[in-house]
């Protein structure tokens, strides 16, 4: 008979200094508001690029000279990465982002055509009402001697 049963409920192994990156990774990106942060600084390229346009014959150019369209996308791209590498401020990122997305609405192209400026808006709320990383559950030991 042959040792199948012993092999039949393990799963491979993969070794520790492999797994390495994927945790480390994994812990950093709970550290922070990526997923939001990402939004906003998408929006921003999506406005960026929704700003330089020419249908057919008309240019589609709002604000002076086109200048918010510029600087409005660049915005918004810094407040995202600004929410992912300084966690400690996301709420005032968000909120800054969320403003500047409701803005683009009448200064880049109707927000890069309502696409840039819910990307940019969801992913501002993300970054507010992101919570931080969460403490390890206390050891029912540990609540009694702190008592």
């Amino acid at each position: 008979m042959t040792d199948d049963a012993s092999t039949r409920g393990s799963a491979r192994r993969v070794p520790r200094d492999a797994d390495a990156p994927v945790r480390g990774f994994r812990h950093w990106r709970r550290q922070r508001p990526l997923v939001g942060g990402l939004l906003v600084a998408l929006g921003g390229i999506e406005m960026f690029f929704s700003g330089q346009l020419d249908i057919g014959h008309l240019h589609v150019q709002l604000g002076i000279e086109g200048l918010q369209a510029t600087i409005i996308p660049i915005a918004l791209l810094l407040l995202g990465i600004l929410a992912v590498t300084m966690p400690a401020h996301h709420v005032f990122y968000g909120i800054l982002a969320l403003v500047v997305a409701i803005y683009s609405l009448i200064g880049v192209n109707l927000g890069g055509f309502i696409i840039g400026m819910l990307l940019a808006g969801t992913g501002a709320v993300l970054v507010v009402a992101w919570m931080g990383p969460r403490d390890p559950a206390p050891v029912d030991g540990a609540e009694e001697a702190a008592s």
